[in-house]
């Protein structure tokens, strides 16, 4: 059997409780708003054996993939302005956009692949993506890599 870890993506919604609780867990211990393990885990409502099982293979996405490229392709309304609203949102949030290309809308749709980098100064990524989907004109959101 391969060592190796995989990574997945995953959307805070599918995600079972006792991992969010996990991660609340751990934010509280990273920002010192928990002194002690038992008091983030108490803080959470959650077993000591619970957030071990699980306490490094959870985490925000924007601790990991400083420095990284991410690429991701929308599905947007061919609406003069949208995608320039979109690239002020990736540069609100101080990542570097690193390409973009645009196909010819069909039907009044059209498909963007957006490559960024994630610098160490940028604002948290979930929340980056948060705001491209939910943006108004914004029909499909997927990260490719």
């Amino acid at each position: 059997m391969e060592n190796s870890s995989k990574f997945y993506m995953v959307k805070k919604k599918a995600l079972p409780e006792i991992l969010l609780k996990v991660a609340e867990a751990n934010a509280l211990l990273n920002r010192g708003k928990a002194r002690t393990i038992k008091e983030a885990i108490d803080a959470v409502g959650i077993s000591r054996s619970s957030y071990y099982k699980y306490k490094d293979d959870i985490f925000p996405i924007h601790e990991k993939i400083q420095g990284k490229t991410i690429t991701f392709v929308m599905e947007m309304e061919d609406r003069p302005g949208l995608l320039s609203s979109i690239l002020k949102v990736v540069a609100d949030c101080k990542a570097n956009i690193l390409s973009i290309h645009q196909s010819i809308p069909v039907n009044h749709i059209a498909l963007i692949t957006l490559s960024v980098m994630i610098l160490p100064i940028t604002d948290d990524v979930a929340e980056l993506f948060d705001r491209i989907e939910n943006a108004d004109g914004i029909n499909n959101l997927k990260i490719v890599s």
